[in-house]
């Protein structure tokens, strides 16, 4: 069980995905997709019941590494116009949780990144300013920069 204050978000959810499966979830507004996906990233508070995600229950203590596997895009990214970066080097943030602290990318990791623009079509827009991009330009990008994590799970 999930809840906001004293709504009750989600009650009563099962949901197995196998590997390599895609699935959609659709509802009305309200329904509870968001608040689903959030429960199974690690980012939400589940009040009762298990979550299994990745062969793990996941956990408060466990939350953190589970969502270095789990690549998750918003709904929206409310995205500054002002923001200095481009696209490629928003791409490359995907990267940073498998660098290492403190580590800089190398020409390997700038080689997926371009991969990846490629396969979302947007190796056109690699040198934009990623806030003189239209709404849906932007959500491809954090598909992309959601891929450059290379996750196990995607969301």
């Amino acid at each position: 069980m999930v809840s906001y204050r004293e709504d009750i978000a989600l009650r009563g959810v099962s949901l197995e995905v196998k590997s390599e499966e895609f699935v959609g979830i659709i509802g009305p507004n309200g329904a509870g997709k968001t608040t689903l996906l959030t429960i199974v990233n690690g980012l939400g508070k589940l009040l009762s019941g298990r979550v299994w995600v990745l062969g793990n229950y996941l956990t408060p203590s466990n939350s953190h590494s589970l969502r270095k596997k789990v690549g998750y895009v918003p709904q929206v990214e409310n995205i500054d116009p002002r923001m200095p970066m481009n696209v490629r080097e928003v791409v490359m943030i995907g990267r940073y949780g498998l660098l290492g602290l403190l580590r800089k990318p190398g020409k390997h990791d700038w080689e997926i990144v371009d991969e990846i623009l490629k396969l979302v079509g947007m190796t056109h827009l690699a040198q934009r300013p990623i806030g003189h991009l239209s709404g849906g330009e932007q959500q491809r990008v954090a598909i992309a920069r959601c891929l450059a994590q290379e996750p196990e799970l995607f969301l």
